[in-house]
């Protein structure tokens, strides 16, 4: 199966998935699964990192055995999952994003916690995980040179950024990145029409938010279960 054809694959509960390529088509596979286990297979050895893709192609048989005889060691890394008010959802291996496609200002309320939501104006909000605080995630954190520690990639907890929130007299900008336990939430209700929400960069598998559509992100029930 290709990349192409993941959001329109349905996995079994009982699968075995192998997945040969770079580090993202794990993450591009992982929001489709339900605790199935994952043998990453790097068919490239020295071009990708091989943190999802650990294994070089040769051990896929021992691999295979190894989980049929529930001898794999294996590690569960946490996901992230947006939910919209109108039921729809989506879970993603790195991180959720959610702004407007055309690159427009995002207009939005946000809210955390006990706090009174906060209006504000931004290119977008990134909510990631352990496994994406390697990625995009730690780019924002680096270039804002935040002090916000990131979860590590097993760790079930988040981390939230808005990118470039803008300050005026009826946006703020005083609630502009945080962490999320396992039972807490970043509610968002959109103040745009047609704003976005995708996760790991697959914009094509998305969520539509119109006008005063709310959506909570938090961390994922579940989440991958990778074979070391």
């Amino acid at each position: 199966m290709e990349r192409a054809d993941l959001d329109r694959f349905l996995f079994a509960p009982d699968d075995l998935v192998i997945v040969v390529g770079q580090d993202g088509l794990v993450a591009n596979t992982a929001k489709y699964l339900d605790g199935q286990p994952v043998i990453g297979l790097d068919p490239d050895p020295g071009r990708n990192p091989g943190v999802l893709v650990p294994h070089p192609v040769e051990a896929c048989a021992d691999l295979l055995r190894a989980v049929a005889a529930g001898t794999a060691a294996t590690e569960r890394r946490a996901m992230v999952r947006a939910v919209t008010d109108d039921g729809g959802a989506l879970t993603a291996l790195n991180e959720v994003f959610v702004g407007h496609p055309t690159h427009q200002s995002a207009r939005y309320r946000l809210a955390c916690g006990e706090e009174p939501a906060e209006r504000q104006s931004s290119s977008g909000v990134l909510v990631a995980t352990g496994t994406g605080a390697t990625g995009w995630c730690r780019s924002v954190w680096l270039e804002r040179r935040s002090d916000l520690r990131l979860p590590a990639p097993a760790e079930p907890e988040l981390a939230w950024f808005v990118r470039e929130a803008w300050p005026s007299p009826a946006t703020g900008t005083s609630r502009t990145q945080g962490r999320l336990g396992p039972r807490e939430t970043l509610g968002l209700v959109s103040e745009t029409d047609g704003l976005v929400v995708f996760g790991d960069g697959m914009e094509s598998d998305r969520l539509t938010l119109s006008w005063g559509s709310r959506i909570e992100i938090g961390v994922a029930p579940g989440g991958l279960n990778l074979v070391r």
